[in-house]
């Protein structure tokens, strides 16, 4: 198949996927070699085992990362850092996107950036919402508060007695463990005002987690900055 056809056949594609590669070639011999061909030269990109993209310059549609997340690792929602960076909650700004799945944990690594994806228990994946991109491709992120729970409850180990953030912490301010000191230093939370307390405690309730709970009734009670 010539390079052009294939184009011709894919342009309108958001994502080329390994089901519609086997649907247009019907098994033609060779073609494997041929995909490693274009890859290699730039016109298309590989975005994981069976998953492609055509070059910028090639295709009609161009998808958001965030739609990519969703149809790279199925079921999962943009969650985590990069919703928090999202929303506000934390300083920083991430690139890479975060996502939470109900498979097991995973990465992948292209060239349009870098996808995480850590599992959660399928009692505990909900709270997130349908959204739309610029080319109008739907994606799923969590809620302020899902998103705020999720990484909370992934991440408790920053809050045990005398790891080493927490001595930073105590060296800081003289005094020991504190979970807000934690939430507002160390990970620079901020914006918190905002965040509904119900549903909070509602997401936090689903991990039943004594530990995470006393987390969010410390971040509760974090002055809104």
């Amino acid at each position: 198949m010539q390079y052009d056809v294939f184009r011709s056949s894919v342009k309108a594609l958001p994502l080329i996927s390994r089901e519609f590669l086997r649907l247009i070639t019907a098994g033609q011999k060779g073609f494997g070699v041929q995909l490693n061909r274009w890859q290699d030269a730039g016109k298309v990109i590989k975005l994981r085992k069976g998953f492609y993209i055509l070059n910028e310059n090639d295709r009609k549609i161009n998808p958001s990362r965030l739609f990519i997340a969703k149809e790279l690792y199925s079921p999962s929602y943009v969650s985590m850092e990069y919703a928090l960076s999202y929303y506000g909650l934390i300083p920083e700004r991430v690139t890479d996107i975060t996502c939470i799945t109900s498979k097991k944990t995973a990465v992948f690594r292209n060239a349009l950036g870098k996808f995480i994806y850590q599992h959660l228990d399928q009692a505990c994946f909900t709270g997130f919402l349908e959204s739309e991109d610029e080319a109008g491709l739907k994606y799923f992120i969590a809620t302020p508060e899902k998103a705020t729970v999720d990484f909370l409850y992934l991440n408790q180990r920053l809050f045990q007695t005398g790891s080493e953030r927490s001595r930073t912490i105590r060296s800081i301010h003289g005094k020991k463990d504190n979970y807000q000191s934690v939430l507002t230093e160390s990970l620079r939370f901020q914006n918190t005002g905002g965040l509904n307390r119900q549903m909070l405690s509602k997401y936090a309730g689903l991990f039943h987690s004594q530990k995470l709970k006393r987390i969010i009734d410390a971040l509760i009670g974090v002055k809104n900055v």
